[in-house]
């Protein structure tokens, strides 16, 4: 059991749309467990109130709160990546259907939430000891919106 659940509070009841559209671009995803309101929800009777989803072994719970708060930059999900086919998977199914492009790696999906697409070499090469290298890397990243590992390895080579 995880200890620490992030709970995401979706308006206009998109907590049920939004962890079917996570389902679909994250394998190995599932519903754990649903809440509905009951008659003290009074006309939201029958709708989902909460619900608790794993994405690739991470639980996270959906709440219909309402429209009383909306997601921010001041946090995001982060993706560790193995390749650019990975990256370009999450990149295309986080940002379909209205999400949008911010750069670095970063883009907000259709619901408003923040979300880091990284591959695994970028933090190795900007951890590099050979420091100019490194700074190449992180002038290449700057430039970038969607990361390109490709031209990320080929800014370290100089």
């Amino acid at each position: 059991m995880q200890k620490i659940t992030p709970c995401l509070w979706f308006e206009n009841n998109d907590a049920e749309d939004a962890f079917k559209f996570y389902s679909s671009i994250f394998k190995n995803s599932k519903i754990v467990d649903e809440m509905y309101w009951g008659e003290a929800g009074g006309e939201q009777k029958g709708k989902l109130l909460v619900a608790t989803f794993e994405l690739d072994g991470m639980q996270f719970q959906a709440l219909n709160g309402g429209p009383h708060a909306t997601f921010n930059d001041a946090i995001s999900l982060s993706i560790d990546c193995k390749d650019q086919e990975e990256v370009d998977h999450y990149w295309n199914g986080l940002t379909a259907d209205g999400g949008k492009e911010v750069q670095c790696g970063w883009l907000k999906d259709k619901y408003g939430i923040s979300w880091q697409v990284v591959p695994e070499i970028l933090p190795r090469l900007l951890r590099d000891k050979d420091q100019a290298k490194a700074d190449r890397v992180m002038q290449a990243m700057m430039k970038m919106v969607k990361i390109d590992i490709a031209a990320l390895e080929a800014a370290a080579r100089g």
